[in-house]
């Protein structure tokens, strides 16, 4: 796999994907959609102003990947803590995840949402499943890199990358390791990511 994303005139940014890029990102953007999920909903009604005062959970998800991709605000520093201190750590990320998590959750979801109807509306290219160019507004790959950044925080838990390892050492897995289509999807996003942070950078 390879591409990378290009700055455009109007400070967006365009890369071309041939059919099998298109797939595997949109697999993988729909996988990280169904990670996050849609989130707690208010009972009764639906009313848009209950979503909005509605309390979030106030606990660290069970999934790691979820974990990572909602950690607690206030993480204890290096240094120890004693008993009262952390139960006031505890409770400080508890109280900040209750009002923060729900929306947080929703605007992770419309970023991967919006790679997918963005691939799904993709022109191929002349030839039959010819490589077709995408071309993305400045909010857009905005919108595009928070989804990457997503991408490759779940991958590299899955994959069990600290953020002290750059994960370099996966490259030297056989290719009859299970984890290595898994390790490939990791650095190519990671390229993705790189070159569209480029793009949005003023020169």
């Amino acid at each position: 796999m390879s591409g990378h994303f290009e700055p455009l005139p109007d400070g967006g940014a365009a890369i071309t994907l041939d059919e099998v890029e298109i797939s595997i990102l949109r697999s993988l953007a729909m996988q990280l959609a169904e990670l996050i999920g849609p989130g707690d909903q208010p009972a009764g009604g639906g009313d848009p102003l209950d979503a909005l005062f509605a309390d979030g959970p106030s606990k660290p998800p069970a999934d790691p990947a979820l974990a990572r991709l909602f950690p607690d605000a206030y993480s204890p520093p290096d240094q120890e803590l004693g008993p009262r201190e952390e139960k006031a750590a505890r409770e400080a990320s508890a109280e900040f995840r209750r009002f923060t998590e729900n929306d947080l959750r929703a605007r992770k979801r419309e970023d991967v949402l919006t790679v997918v109807r963005d691939l799904d509306a993709l022109t191929p290219g002349p030839s039959a499943g010819g490589p077709a160019v995408l071309e993305l507004a400045p909010d857009r790959s905005r919108q595009w890199l928070g989804a990457l950044n997503d991408l490759r925080l779940a991958i590299g838990t899955r994959l069990e990358v600290s953020d002290e390892d750059d994960g370099g050492e996966l490259l030297r897995l056989p290719d009859s390791d299970p984890r290595k289509p898994m390790v490939m999807a990791y650095f190519w996003l990671g390229g993705l990511q790189e070159t569209l942070v480029e793009t949005l950078m003023p020169e």
